[in-house]
């Protein structure tokens, strides 16, 4: 009996030292918020204080629950923040009469948030929406950008899927009760689920729990307004590619290109595009959709450690 307890203490000190050492068992999920400005911006936290910071910016429809997988990847290694926008997730969700909810005041509010949290600097994982304010950031502040991972995020128009962009356009042209009806479909739970089903080889790995999360943040009063605020507000995004492609060509940031191939919304053009702007970038490609993370999370985890311990 003796002998058995021995073996176990001895088991469970092994595992404390492992643990301790950096293994991301060591390292749970902390959730917590910030005001900014009246604000409650809500974030998932992980990892050593004093270790290198990256920033996860979440994409459409969704919040920081898209990168519940990889945060464990990642905690052994950075300290890892994944922020929910205002009106997703668990952030506040202010009227639109009280808060701008275009890209540019999304950027200020992200801004204000890593100051806030005293970060100096940061690599920056961008899907989606998290395209268009992490640029916005590294454009700002240049200085404190240690690298970028584009992840099914474009600064190109030709990275748009042609069919995609013929939807948006008229809206984008002119804002009407005919023209933003089409768009209202981007909020029913038919097509959030289609955004993450479709270009997926892998559905036996695809959790539902993501989709209804997601959908219950749209159905929440009031949200179907602040997201086709964000919607119509893209095309200004749009209009910013060239700024941002002179960002990447004459800084040259450090930067991990992964993506999921079969993307119904941003195409492989994007990542042509990419690769012309920063030649020294490194590229993985999966067999998967716009939301890649929800397929291959342990595959992407390990492009970043890869790429940026080098």
């Amino acid at each position: 009996m003796k002998r058995s307890l021995s073996a176990a203490t001895l088991a469970f000190a092994v595992f404390a030292s492992t643990a301790s050492a950096g293994s991301p068992t060591s390292w749970p999920v902390s959730y917590r918020s910030l005001d900014i400005n009246g604000v409650s911006i809500a974030y998932r936290e992980s990892g050593p204080q004093d270790a290198p910071v990256m920033i996860l910016l979440h994409g459409f429809p969704s919040s920081s629950h898209m990168f519940r997988d990889l945060i464990p990847e990642l905690a052994a290694s950075y300290h890892v923040i994944a922020p929910d926008y205002p009106g997703f997730g668990q952030s506040a969700a202010p009227q639109a009469q009280s808060y701008g909810y275009d890209f540019a005041t999304l950027a200020e509010t992200m801004n204000a948030f890593i100051e806030g949290l005293g970060l100096a600097d940061y690599t920056l994982y961008m899907q989606d929406y998290g395209g268009p304010v992490g640029m916005r950031l590294a454009v700002s502040h240049p200085e404190r950008i240690a690298g970028l991972v584009f992840q099914n995020a474009t600064v190109h128009v030709e990275g748009w899927s042609s069919d995609v962009a013929a939807q948006f356009a008229p809206f984008w042209a002119e804002r009407t009760p005919e023209t933003e009806s089409p768009i209202r479909g981007f909020l029913t739970p038919e097509t959030t689920r289609w955004q993450y089903e479709q270009g997926s080889t892998q559905p036996d790995r695809l959790s539902p729990d993501a989709w209804v999360s997601d959908q219950a943040g749209l159905d929440r009063p009031g949200n179907d307004a602040i997201q086709l605020d964000y919607l119509w507000n893209y095309r200004d995004n749009v209009a910013s590619y060239p700024a941002w492609q002179t960002y990447l060509a004459s800084k040259q940031p450090k930067t991990l290109i992964v993506w999921g191939a079969n993307d119904p919304f941003f195409t492989m053009d994007a990542v042509t595009g990419l690769q012309a702007l920063l030649p020294d970038a490194q590229t993985r490609i999966f067999d998967a959709g716009h939301f890649a993370l929800e397929t291959h999370a342990p595959e992407i985890g390990a492009a970043i450690r890869d790429v940026f311990a080098n």
